[in-house]
């Protein structure tokens, strides 16, 4: 793990290393103000051990597609590239558990608090159409990944994520081998990952070498239990908890981060306060982002920027003038097209902390 560590240490000075077994960093809001995320300041989420690569490594490597299908392929990125048309998808990637840090009651290790996304450029080839030369067979109902990762022990893969078929043959969903017109860094995924926009960022899984078309659910690592599961019905925290009564989760919440003003900021009264930041849903548009200086007491709309694509994060800001001095704070609130809007407090929770899109939170001082 050490390596990882000085890795992200050389070429994530600003992100924040989380105390955590595996390899986990978190960007902080105000970092996160441009269109497109750097990759300096895009997030990492580990779930073992990171593989390594040499350049002959990655000029050999290669993606097999194999199982339910008439015609099991094998391609190398340079074929990949010669024979399929490329395509650019801008793209939120979140990690599910963003906000897990604001559920009062104790849920699993990461405690991300907002800044466990990012969104940026990912160019690659449509996973329908690597499906289509495959030709899948009537059962084929999932997909599953597989990568050269490992556990923290050593014992097997780290993570084994798939996809409904009707998600792997969505247009925005893409194996990707490049980002912000970069080859994808070997942080996040590089050479090759799927990328499965709207769905948390576990289903986007890194270091590709293998989709397996099954005739079932994908029962592969961290598939199963409560893993990226939310329940059916509310739990409570002191209550059981029955692993059949929690579905795979494959939308993400509506959420809005501030990225300007930061945290902690102090700035005239006598000068317009602007406030700017992103609003992204999974699959249904965000609709609209409020913003409150007062607590929460009143509320404004914001102007919203255009959306870029699909599944990629839109801008909002505000300007006020004439506050008064004094301590202040700043929320904003989304709500998507089908009129769900971001909670004030934590979402229900559940045993792995998933999906907490409460208000992000900015206070500040006027003088």
């Amino acid at each position: 793990m050490t390596h990882e560590r000085a890795l992200v240490a050389a070429t994530k000075p600003d992100l924040m290393v989380l105390d955590t077994p595996e390899l986990n960093a978190e960007t902080p809001a105000h970092l996160l103000d441009p269109d497109l995320t750097p990759a300096d300041r895009l997030f990492v989420r580990n779930t073992g051990v990171m593989p390594t690569f040499t350049p002959d490594d990655v000029a050999a490597w290669t993606l097999t597609i194999d199982g339910a299908v008439e015609t099991p392929h094998t391609w190398t990125i340079g074929e990949l590239r010669a024979r399929f048309d490329a395509v650019t998808r801008v793209a939120v990637l979140e990690c599910a558990g963003n906000g897990r840090a604001f559920f009062p009651q104790p849920t699993a290790t990461v405690r991300w608090r907002h800044g466990a996304v990012g969104c940026v450029a990912w160019t690659g080839v449509k996973l329908a159409d690597l499906l289509e030369q495959c030709v899948l067979k009537p059962e084929a109902v999932y997909t599953g990944h597989y990568s050269p990762d490992l556990s923290l022990d050593g014992s097997g893969p780290a993570l084994s994520r798939g996809l409904p078929i009707a998600k792997a043959l969505a247009p925005e969903t893409i194996v990707a081998y490049g980002l912000n017109v970069q080859p994808i860094p070997l942080l996040h995924g590089g050479p090759l990952r799927i990328v499965a926009p709207g769905y948390p960022a576990s289903a986007s899984q890194k270091w590709l070498t293998r989709i397996w078309v099954r005739d079932r659910e994908h029962d592969g690592v961290r598939m199963t239990g409560l893993f990226y599961r939310m329940p059916k019905e509310p739990v409570r925290p002191d209550g059981p908890i029955d692993p059949s009564q929690f579905e795979v989760l494959t939308d993400m919440p509506v959420r809005s981060i501030i990225t300007l003003p930061s945290d902690g900021f102090t700035a005239s009264a006598r000068r317009p306060l602007i406030v700017r930041g992103h609003a992204w849903s999974g699959h249904t548009p965000v609709a609209a982002v409020d913003v409150s200086v007062d607590g929460g007491a009143t509320w404004q709309p914001a102007n919203l920027g255009i959306l870029p694509d699909t599944f990629a994060w839109r801008r909002f800001d505000i300007t006020y003038d004439n506050l008064p001095c004094g301590p202040i704070e700043i929320m904003a609130r989304a709500t998507d097209a089908a009129g769900r809007m971001q909670p004030l407090d934590s979402v229900p929770w559940n045993p792995r902390g998933y999906c907490n899109n409460i208000v992000h939170r900015v206070h500040g001082r006027l003088r």
